[in-house]
């Protein structure tokens, strides 16, 4: 996957596409108590190039609080993608996901949803913050450090907060799966990916995801101990309020006797094409039939006993468990080298454990939230220094999302090396919110974290569609 590492901390932005200087109250939205004279937002059509944005970074590296890193498996092009974007929308705000795709387009479609799924909510959060000064009721109006939502104190500002960033992550998968539709270059019939998202504005932790990506939390116990929080459910056909809602609509689930262990979604009418989650962007083969992209949402208060937090993709937790997770990070002689030590754990245990499968794609997010990272000096012990990371953030380009000089690969069954695509974007498509109709999630209050192990595609095989009906 190629990409950009914008590491740039400095109070100007890049310029704009009419050679203006961004100063950071582009970033600011009122809704965290800064200016509303200019706004990111107002600035995102003029911007020529992803990669001209501030604090964004999308391939190996770090950031102030946060290093990722990502590593292709052995059954093809790597189709795993990912992102930390510092000071999204204001001051002590960061967006952190991972993109898993799926299909013969499945790095094309995570790509995409990298890159235009922050910018919706970016356009959702705004409308509704302007809907909100409409009513003069303003979550968080006047002081930028209201962003901690007591709900002893103040429950009725939690429930505001919350219903606000409920319906933004809503709304903004809706209308990406949406996007992905009607795409003109971007084939997503046979082809999605998952999506595990997190907002951090202050204490306040807001999670949405679809698939069998996770996320969890790295945190100190009672006895000063570090242990594992899943923040996210895996959103497979093996839990049974997935499983029903997927049979309702009339789709399949069931396991291949050659691996009884991965619950699958098949067509009703044909044996494909077996993807093996119950909610993706993308995969319109199967959107009829119960697989949907409404996200699992939730919100959290993060405490001072909270250290970090992780985001990976399935090729990880096949392999590793929560605990595991936790126990490499914390334990990494620099926390800059974290998520690639996450990475090469994964590597060696799909090799002990799976010698005769073929390793999965990894990517893995580790975000520390005290908001401190190594000492110049230890992260060029890693192998990067400054420059080298100033040249790549200011030669980099984003990947074409539109196929354009891109191959995609139907096989996946062996490893490919294929160079960085540095297809630059032609423009940012304008961000559209379906503003019609209303996608309800039903919530769970008790959710169970999924260990279980895949150790084949997420797809099995493409549908193949004839003339031949359905059996009634």
């Amino acid at each position: 996957m190629g990409g950009c590492v914008s590491t740039s901390s400095h109070s100007t932005c890049s310029s704009g596409s009419n050679g203006e200087k961004l100063s950071q109250t582009c970033l600011e939205m009122s809704i965290f108590g800064r200016k509303r004279t200019r706004t990111f937002s107002d600035h995102i059509a003029k911007l020529q190039h992803l990669a001209s944005i501030p604090n964004r970074i999308f391939t190996n590296g770090r950031s102030r609080t946060s290093c990722i890193f990502t590593q292709q498996g052995r059954k093809g092009i790597n189709q795993d993608a990912m992102i930390v974007w510092e000071d999204f929308m204001a001051d002590d705000v960061t967006f952190c996901g991972v993109f898993d795709g799926h299909g013969p387009h499945g790095h094309l479609v995570a790509r995409k949803v990298r890159d235009a799924l922050p910018l919706k909510i970016l356009s959702t959060m705004k409308s509704s913050d302007t809907k909100q000064n409409g009513s003069g009721a303003n979550c968080c109006k006047g002081d930028p450090k209201l962003d901690v939502v007591d709900p002893e104190k103040n429950g009725s500002t939690e429930n505001e907060v919350d219903h606000l960033w409920r319906e933004s992550f809503l709304k903004s998968y809706r209308a990406m799966d949406k996007e992905l539709r009607s795409h003109p270059n971007l084939d997503c019939f046979c082809s999605g990916s998952t999506a595990v998202t997190i907002v951090k504005q202050g204490s306040n932790l807001f999670i949405g995801n679809i698939g069998d990506s996770r996320a969890i939390l790295g945190s100190k116990d009672g006895g000063d101990k570090m242990v594992a929080i899943q923040l996210t459910v895996d959103l497979k056909p093996d839990l049974p309020r997935e499983a029903e809602r997927i049979k309702r609509c009339k789709g399949r689930v069931f396991a291949l006797q050659d691996e009884p262990e991965v619950q699958r979604v098949w067509l009703p009418f044909d044996d494909a094409p077996g993807l093996a989650m119950a909610r993706a962007f993308g995969d319109f083969c199967l959107k009829e039939y119960g697989v949907i992209s409404i996200p699992e949402f939730s919100h959290r208060i993060l405490t001072e006993k909270d250290k970090f937090i992780v985001l990976a993709s399935d090729g990880v937790w096949d392999v590793l468990s929560n605990d595991e997770v936790v126990e490499i990070v914390s334990s990494a002689s620099t926390r800059s080298s974290a998520a690639r030590i996450v990475v090469e754990s994964a590597a060696r245990e799909w090799k002990s454990k799976y010698p005769t499968s073929k390793m999965d794609d990894c990517a893995v997010v580790c975000l520390f939230l005290d908001g401190k990272m190594d000492s110049e000096s230890d992260y060029e012990e890693q192998g990067f220094s400054s420059a080298t990371l100033q040249s790549n953030h200011s030669s980099n380009v984003a990947e074409s999302d539109d196929g354009q000089n891109v191959e995609p690969t139907l096989q996946r069954n062996c490893t490919v090396r294929s160079a960085e695509e540095n297809e630059t974007y032609k423009r940012i498509q304008a961000v559209g919110v379906d503003a019609n109709g209303e996608n309800t999630v039903s919530e769970e209050t008790n959710w169970s974290g999924l260990e279980g192990v895949t150790r084949v595609n997420s797809l099995v095989q493409l549908p193949r569609f004839s003339e031949e009906m359905p059996r009634p």
